[in-house]
């Protein structure tokens, strides 16, 4: 006759002493992630300039990582309190015209078509981003792999 099998729960035993751990990934990679976005934006608005260097009256444009990271830091911080009293209202986030980061580049010297490209400015804009891009990606990727040996044990 087999005999029936008995399975104890270690919260049956010790309730008080179980915990729920949950790992937040904003918190966990930090400002890595948003990091990651603003160089591929800026790599495609920078790509964009070179593309228009030949183009009658194209005003280069670059994103000022600085009000991004600020602008960033005041939506983390909840620096725009607005409380809905209402189900009719509308939420005010993205309420923005523009980019806050997206501005127009001050040309070095004036061109006869009023076109503000400088083409080595340009490229050398672009070969800075890829290689801060590729900083942010490496930054990320060992976040991950300390999430990975975290969750792991090791």
């Amino acid at each position: 006759m087999a005999r029936p099998l008995l399975l104890v729960c270690y919260a049956d035993l010790y309730p008080a002493e179980v915990q729920i751990m949950s790992i937040s990934f904003d918190k966990a990679l930090g400002i890595h992630e948003k990091a990651l976005g603003f160089r591929a934006q800026r790599a495609e608005v920078l790509a964009n300039n070179i593309a228009n260097a030949d183009t009658p009256n194209y005003k280069a444009r670059d994103l000022d990582f600085s009000s991004v990271l600020a602008a960033q830091n005041n939506k983390n911080a909840g620096g725009f309190g607005v409380t809905t009293t209402s189900s009719m209202h509308i939420a005010a986030e993205g309420m923005e015209i523009a980019d806050p980061g997206l501005r127009f580049r001050t040309a070095a010297h004036a061109s006869l078509d009023q076109n503000t490209v400088d083409a080595q400015v340009e490229q050398a804009a672009y070969a800075e981003n890829s290689v801060d891009f590729q900083a942010s990606f490496t930054l990320l990727n060992s976040k991950f792999r300390g999430l990975m040996s975290a969750l792991r044990g090791e």
